[in-house]
């Protein structure tokens, strides 16, 4: 039986003067050292107080950028040190790295070759993505956006390297946060059946978006704060030799070690699945980060390496505001404040409409509960649980257990409402079917950053849910025109007996004040803004600008009399006023921000080819392709053929094909 290999000869206990740095730095631009870094390789030529000063440039760096562009700031600035020791252990793109939600990979990119203009533009349609792409780079192993991800494909990709024979390391870099979702627990049970070999660093910064809730990061603090369990864990193979006959138990091998410490203090959770653990460290230790990585890259079994770091360290806003700066809007360096806006103020933002009249609803009724998935603050929730804390539940990054959750609730007569983005509740498709539609449960979901997310891209685009709610029986979606009927279909919503569904975008609203008391909508009817008889376009929500636009110029330059309608109501659709417009118009419109494939335009296709109308149908909407991220709504909508002016080309087109003008 083999001996065991000893653990690095350095302190395990955490340097809390690391830990609770708040120098506030400045950004002083690109330096030097970082010039010279062509690629990982280039690392392995600095010595220590080189690689320190290297670590400072980055920060300089990652501070400068996004004060101009916005993005993760906090959780980059807090992996510096342990970006870098990694490419010193590990030699990317032959070794893999897989970053859980990529959100903190922009020290990645800067050291393996994007560290040039392209990076000052990272997130604007001339730069970078803000995550990982398999398309930018070699060195991007799996590109990733949504959280809990990388433990599974790491997994995966080892037990690819072990079918291929290779020799190569995986490597999977997770949050704290990552450990709260369902799909990495899943994979940490299969680790030790799937590969003999993987590198798991968790990178352990109590924060994901919002402050971590649940067990696991307690535990997690746990292991932190309990220096005898560290000290046993960490020292145990010199502890028995001081013990009469230790020296013969160490020799003994692994399995004695294992069974005599659990004995002696209970064992790492990750043990039990089979994984050894070190840990843990500080994570702005570089040269011991670096120790601990060479240990795990050298052992023969999975192991993780826990490393504790400051999310937004080396800048003090950061730091003190790590929800704001974990994806932050552009600020001013010296203050952290967010950039002097010359335009007026813009009006209230959807989220913020969606929280204040939560906090409305739950005040008038205490079954009304709220719950979010780790994002108490970008779904506007944070003002119920500041309001009505007892109504409020983030369960963390773990979006199908909130809808499950939130199921659970309402077969005992609570009224819950899931304020989720649309592209994450995409991970919880099957139980909406499955849990909620299938159950007929009367829960409301209010989808934020329906449509474009425009600096985060394809990954957090909520372009795909018009599409997968069509198919799902029992459920009613909606789309509002303004912030005032977003909260006339919260109250609708409230009162009915079956799931309901409401998207909306980011960003502002229209400006439009919201009563005093909320309006019920008739389930399934439209609203006609604009009478017509020629033309008739069906727009939701943000595209009836557009449609108002289109109308105008549709009338100058055609002669033509065009209606426009506020579809409203995506399922069930308003079938009622559309059959009775297309009988008589020469050609029916739809605009939505969504994919044509199975989309908006594509139920009233449906509709009319159900009735047997053969009315000419014009589509505006998402190609069936993956929209790239840019710099605005406006800039990916013209770079994709949907600005006003191609909008309104594409109409003329229709129509003089079908001679209609």
């Amino acid at each position: 039986m083999d001996t065991p290999r000893a653990i690095p000869s350095v302190s395990p206990l955490l340097k809390t003067s690391a830990l609770n740095d708040s120098s506030e730095n400045t950004a002083s631009g690109q330096g030097p050292l970082l010039d010279s870094i062509a690629g990982p390789a280039d690392l392995r030529s600095l010595d220590e107080t080189q690689l320190a000063k290297l670590a400072e440039e980055i920060r300089n760096r990652l501070i400068e950028v996004t004060s101009t562009n916005g993005g993760h700031l906090g959780p980059n600035l807090g992996v510096v040190e342990l970006t870098i020791a990694l490419h010193l252990v590990f030699e990317t793109p032959q070794d893999q790295f897989v970053f859980d939600t990529s959100h903190q990979g922009y020290v990645h990119k800067l050291l393996t070759g994007r560290k040039g203009p392209e990076f000052d533009n990272i997130r604007s349609g001339s730069g970078l993505s803000g995550f990982l792409a398999r398309e930018e780079s070699p060195h991007d192993a799996f590109g990733a956006g949504h959280a809990g991800t990388a433990l599974s494909a790491a997994l995966g990709m080892a037990a690819a390297r072990d079918q291929l024979k290779s020799k190569d390391h995986v490597v999977a870099i997770c949050g704290d946060a990552a450990f709260t979702c369902g799909i990495t627990m899943e994979a940490l049970n299969n680790v030790t059946a799937a590969t003999k070999r993987l590198v798991i660093v968790l990178n352990d910064n109590e924060w994901s978006i919002a402050k971590n809730v649940g067990a696991i990061p307690k535990y997690l603090n746990e292991l932190i704060t309990n220096p005898i369990y560290n000290r046993l864990h960490h020292d145990f193979g010199s502890l028995l030799q001081k013990v009469p006959g230790g020296d013969q138990l160490v020799r003994l091998g692994k399995s004695a070690e294992k069974g005599w410490k659990s004995m002696m203090v209970p064992s790492s959770l990750f043990e039990k699945y089979g994984v050894r653990y070190l840990g843990p460290i500080d994570g702005h230790d570089l040269a011991l980060v670096k120790r601990y990585l060479e240990f795990a890259r050298d052992s023969d079994e999975p192991v993780i390496v826990h490393v504790v770091t400051k999310k937004g360290k080396g800048y003090k806003p950061a730091i003190d505001f790590p929800e704001r700066f974990h994806g932050t809007s552009p600020f001013a360096v010296t203050s952290g404040k967010p950039a002097a806006k010359t335009e007026p103020s813009p009006p209230p933002a959807y989220q913020d409409v969606f929280g204040q009249a939560m906090v409305r609803f739950a005040k008038a009724d205490s079954k009304v509960i709220g719950i979010t998935g780790a994002m108490p603050s970008g779904t506007g929730l944070i003002h119920l649980s500041n309001k009505v804390p007892k109504q409020f539940y983030d369960v963390g990054i773990a979006e199908e257990h909130a809808v499950l959750f939130a199921a659970g609730m309402a077969t005992r007569g609570l009224r819950p409402v899931c304020g989720i983005y649309s592209t994450f509740l995409q991970r919880a498709f099957d139980q909406i079917i499955h849990d909620v539609c299938l159950q007929n449960l009367p829960i409301v979901f209010c989808m934020d950053r329906a449509g474009l997310s425009p600096n985060d891209g394809p990954t957090h685009h909520g372009l795909f849910d018009i599409a997968y709610l069509r198919m799902v029986p029992n459920l009613v979606a909606m789309q509002p025109r303004d912030e005032d009927e977003l909260v006339d279909m919260m109250h609708t919503a409230l009162s009915q007996k079956s799931p309901a569904f409401i998207r909306y975008p980011r960003g502002a609203g229209e400006g439009v004040p919201i009563k005093s008391e909320p309006a019920a909508l008739e389930i399934g009817k439209a609203e006609v803004l604009q009478d017509g008889d020629d033309i008739q376009i069906w727009a939701l929500g943000p595209m009836l600008k557009d449609a108002r636009y289109l109308a105008d110029q549709l009338s100058q330059s055609t002669g033509q009399s065009v209606g426009i309608v506020n579809a409203r109501f995506i399922k069930p659709i308003d079938t009622d006023l559309l059959l009775a417009q297309a009988a008589k118009a020469k050609l029916v419109v739809t605009l939505e921000d969504g994919v044509l494939s199975g989309g908006f335009g594509s139920l009233v296709a449906e509709t009319l080819s159900d009735a047997n109308l053969a009315t000419p149908l014009h589509r505006i909407g998402w190609p069936d392709e993956f929209v790239a991220h840019g710099d605005s709504v406006s800039s990916i909508r013209a770079r994709y053929g949907l600005s006003p002016e191609a909008m309104l080309e594409g109409i003329k087109a229709k129509l003089k094909i079908f001679s209609l003008t």
